[in-house]
């Protein structure tokens, strides 16, 4: 008896062990493995030695995230993606986020999904890149179309900007995150390249 070829006989780490999106449709469509829903009050990380799903922290404020929120497998934001973002001083040594804007609502973390990208948001965190592509459910019935970040309602970016900018702030200290820019497709395609790459000069192919 043999397995078929997608069995993995112990659980693939999110981060290492997925492919990084669909061979025939990467890089305009791409795996984003979620880990915070727009109906959670805690932020969740991937543990990065074990894979499995750590509480972060809870959000301070009442702000919650406006979109499915997670990351690229296979990709780090190193000295390439630092290099497209000319005001930082370097990556931020984490996977490549993604928020993925869908019309169901989706409740359910540790979850892996076809994103299409639309573009992208210029985030700095502490001087480090830590760029957020913004991409749509593949086969969503309302948004699965859209082609660039135009296209996007302006409240959606409005409100994912403003998650970003003030997520992590708390009374009394300095903000240390600044979004500097929205970009479009071809831009977002460009950092995900990047971040491929990265990947590779880190842990190898």
């Amino acid at each position: 008896m043999s397995f078929p070829s997608a069995f993995y006989r112990w659980r693939p780490h999110p981060w290492h062990g997925l492919d990084v999106g669909p061979k025939d449709l990467f890089p305009e469509v791409v795996h984003a493995y979620i880990e915070i829903t727009p109906f959670d009050m805690v932020k969740y990380e991937v543990d990065k030695t074990s894979g499995y799903l750590r509480v972060d922290r809870p959000h301070r404020s009442s702000s919650q995230p406006p979109a499915l929120y997670g990351f690229v497998p296979r990709t780090y934001c190193g000295g390439r993606v630092k290099a497209l973002s000319p005001n930082s001083t370097k990556g931020d040594g984490d996977p490549l986020d993604i928020c993925v804007i869908s019309e169901r609502p989706i409740n359910k973390t540790e979850v892996i999904l076809n994103a299409r990208v639309l573009g992208g948001m210029q985030m700095i965190d502490g001087g480090e890149a830590d760029d957020k592509i913004i991409a749509v459910l593949a086969n969503d019935n309302v948004w699965g179309g859209l082609k660039d970040i135009t296209e996007v309602p302006k409240v959606l970016t409005e409100r994912l900007h403003h998650y970003f900018s003030t997520y992590k702030m708390v009374p009394g200290h300095e903000n240390e995150i600044t979004v500097d820019l929205t970009y479009g497709r071809e831009h977002a395609l460009k950092v995900i390249k990047a971040a491929c790459d990265d990947y590779i000069d880190m842990y190898g192919g």
